[in-house]
C-alpha cells in the first residue's frame, strides 16, 4: 500500500504543531470556542453531546498493521477502548479531551494518519472498492486514482472553502461495492473496446434531506485526464452554487437545478480552458504510485484446500464461509469479510483489542493488510484458503466471527443521539433490538439478503436512503419517532428508498420489521431478495400489513 513520502510527513507534522498551539490558546482562554470552532473542524474534531469527537481518515479504506495497532493504542489510551468506523471509512473517537488533541494527531502522524479533511466543505476522504486489488472482477486497482485524487486534493488552497463538503467514490469492478452512485461524485473505471483505461463519471449524487443519485456526465473520460476534468467539474461547482441556503449548496441541488444536460455542458466547457495547465499527472508519477499498491507475491496454492474443505464439517464454520469468504482473483486466496455487527452490540464499534487482534491476523494470513468497508465492516483481504479455519478460530472468541455479511442483522447506523449534536433520534438501541430479534442465523438465512439502514436524523450518516429497509429518526414534540421505507440499494441496482407511511415510535421498530419480513415471505417468489420483491410488488402489501398490524 501507499507509503507517504518527505513531503507528506513534513505536512503532517506541520499540521500537527500549529494545532497544538491553536487548541492551547483554547485552553488558556485567549480564543473563545466559536473562535476556535474552525480550526478544530479543519483538524477532524468535533464537539458532540459528551465529549470531543475526532474522526480520522483512513483513505480508501485501506490501513496496514502498524497503522491499525496504532488506532487501537490510541482508542486504549485516549479514548474509552474502542473505536467506531463509519460509512466514510474513516474512524471515529467520541470521548476525547481537548488537551489530548495534539498529542493523538502527533502519534497518528508517526504513522502516516491523520484527520485532515474529514470535516470542513472541502474534498473529504475518498472510498473506493473495499476489495481493490483482491477480487477478480475490477480491471484495475481503484485505489492508485484514489491515492492521486488524495494528493490533488489535500491542502488545495482552491478547494479547501467548498461551498459544501465534497466526496468522491471509485470502483472499478463489475459490481459496485462502494455505492458511488450516491455521491457527489461517483466514478467507475472500465476499459473501452480499444483496451484503454476511461472512467464513468457521476455527478449530483447525495442523500441527506433531498436525496439524489449520481446522473452520469461522461461516458467515457480518458484515465489519464481524470484530475483535470474533475478540476472543471468543481470550478463549475464552486462558481455556481448557492452559498447563501445551506439546504441548497451540495452539486446536487446545482445539478437538478441547471439540469444534467446543461451542467455538463459548463463542465465540458470549463474543461476545454484548462486543456495544458499540467493538472493532470504525468505517466512516470502514476507509475510511482501504482508501484505503491503492488501486492506481495501469491505462493502457489491448490484451487480447494483440504484444510477449508474439511473444516465446513462444522455447521457454523460453513456458514462463515458461506456469508463472509469471497473469491479471490488468485485460485487457493479467499478475501474474508470481519463482521463488526454482533447481535445487540453496537453497529461498527471495534474494541482495542479486537482491532489488535485483527492486525495480528493481517501479519500472520493477509500479507499486512486490512480495509474497512462502507457497510461498518472489516476485511482481510489475501487469504490463502488453507488459513480461513485458523482465521475462523481466532475471531470467534473475540466476536468476530458473526457470518452475517448482507443479512438482516449486518446492520448499518449512524451513532445517532447517543453520541451526535445533529441526531433527532438514538439508531444504537434500534439497531441492537432488530438484530436481536434476528439473532437465530439459521433464521437469517432463510430470509436472506436483506440490508437495513438506520440514520438518526435527515443528514443521512446511516444511508437509510439506501437500505432494503431504511430507517430515519424524527423528532416528534420531543419524542423519538422513526419513518420507515423500503426498496432502497446503494449497489449496481441502485435505487433510493420510498417512504411506507406514518413514523412510529422506537418501541413498535422490531414488531414492524417482523411483519416487513413476513409479508416478504408471504409474497416472494423462487430466488428473489427482499429488495426484488418489494420492487416488484410495490409497497401496498408491505404498508397494509405494517399498519394493520398497528392497529
Amino acid at each position: 500500500m501507499y507509503r507517504y513520502d518527505s513531503l507528506d510527513k513534513e505536512m503532517l507534522t506541520d499540521r500537527s504543531n500549529e494545532f497544538r498551539h491553536q487548541a492551547a490558546r483554547r485552553l488558556s482562554g485567549e480564543i473563545t470556542e466559536d473562535q476556535f470552532k474552525p480550526l478544530r473542524l479543519m483538524n477532524g474534531l468535533y464537539l458532540q453531546l459528551h465529549a470531543y469527537m475526532l474522526r480520522i481518515a483512513i483513505p480508501f479504506g485501506t490501513l496496514n498493521t502498524k497503522q491499525l495497532r496504532r488506532l487501537a493504542w490510541v482508542a486504549k489510551t485516549y479514548d474509552k477502548g474502542y473505536g467506531h468506523f463509519t460509512t466514510r471509512t474513516n474512524l471515529q473517537l467520541h470521548w476525547i479531551k481537548l488537551r489530548d488533541a495534539p498529542d493523538i494527531l502527533d502519534a497518528l502522524a508517526e504513522v502516516d494518519l491523520h484527520a485532515i479533511q474529514t470535516s470542513g466543505n472541502c474534498i473529504r476522504n475518498i472510498t473506493a472498492d473495499p476489495y481493490a486489488g483482491a477480487t477478480a472482477d475490477e480491471i484495475d486497482d481503484p485505489r492508485v486514482w484514489v491515492e492521486a485524487m488524495r494528493q490533488w486534493s489535500t491542502n488545495h488552497p482552491e478547494y479547501s472553502y467548498l461551498p459544501r463538503k465534497f466526496k468522491i467514490a471509485v470502483t472499478a469492478a463489475e459490481k459496485d461495492r462502494a455505492a458511488i452512485r450516491s455521491y457527489d461524485v461517483g466514478l467507475h473505471l472500465r476499459r473501452t473496446r480499444d483496451g484503454e483505461l476511461s472512467f464513468e463519471v457521476m455527478v449530483g449524487g447525495g442523500q441527506g434531506r433531498t436525496p439524489y443519485l449520481a446522473k452520469t456526465i461522461r461516458e467515457h473520460l480518458p484515465a489519464g485526464r481524470l484530475l483535470s476534468y474533475l478540476d472543471a467539474v468543481l470550478r463549475v461547482y464552486n462558481r455556481q452554487s448557492r452559498r447563501d441556503n445551506i439546504h441548497k449548496q451540495r452539486i446536487k441541488i446545482l445539478v437538478a437545478t441547471l439540469g444534467v444536460e446543461e451542467f455538463t455542458r459548463q463542465v465540458e466547457a470549463e474543461w476545454a480552458l484548462i486543456e495544458g495547465a499540467d493538472i493532470d499527472l504525468p505517466d512516470t508519477e502514476l507509475a510511482r504510485i501504482r508501484a505503491a499498491f503492488m501486492p506481495c507475491a501469491f505462493d502457489p496454492q491448490p484451487a480447494s484446500s483440504p484444510v477449508f474443505e474439511a473444516a465446513k464439517a462444522d455447521p457454523e464454520f460453513a456458514r462463515f464461509t458461506r456469508r463472509n469468504v469471497h473469491p479471490h482473483k488468485v485460485p487457493g486466496y479467499a478475501i474474508v469479510d470481519i463482521s463488526l455487527k454482533v447481535p445487540g452490540e453496537t453497529p461498527g464499534d471495534a474494541s482495542s483489542e479486537q482491532m489488535d487482534l485483527v492486525a495480528d491476523l493481517a501479519d500472520a494470513y493477509s500479507q499486512g493488510e486490512v480495509r474497512i468497508n462502507y457497510t461498518q465492516n472489516l476485511v482481510l483481504p489475501h487469504v490463502k484458503l488453507a488459513d480461513v479455519p485458523a482465521i475462523y478460530a481466532a475471531l470467534k472468541p473475540a466476536g468476530l466471527a458473526t457470518a452475517n455479511m448482507d443479512l438482516i442483522t449486518d446492520i448499518i447506523a449512524c451513532p445517532g443521539l447517543d453520541y451526535c449534536t445533529l441526531a433527532n433520534a438514538r439508531a444504537i438501541p434500534v439497531a441492537q433490538s432488530i438484530a436481536k430479534r434476528f439473532a437465530d442465523p439459521e433464521r437469517a438465512e432463510q430470509i436472506g439478503d436483506l440490508k437495513i439502514n438506520i440514520s438518526g436524523c435527515i443528514n443521512a450518516c446511516g444511508h437509510h436512503h439506501l437500505g432494503a429497509i431504511g430507517i430515519l429518526g424524527v423528532d416528534k414534540k420531543g419524542e423519538e419517532y422513526y419513518q420507515l421505507s423500503l426498496g432502497g440499494s446503494g449497489g449496481d441496482d441502485a435505487e433510493l428508498a420510498k417512504i411506507l407511511g406514518p413514523a412510529m415510535s422506537g418501541p413498535a421498530i422490531p414488531d414492524a420489521i417482523e411483519t416487513l419480513v413476513e409479508t416478504y415471505i408471504v409474497h416472494r417468489k423462487d430466488g428473489e431478495r427482499f429488495l426484488d420483491t418489494v420492487r416488484r410488488t410495490g409497497l401496498q402489501p408491505f404498508k397494509e400489513a405494517v399498519y394493520a398490524s398497528a392497529d
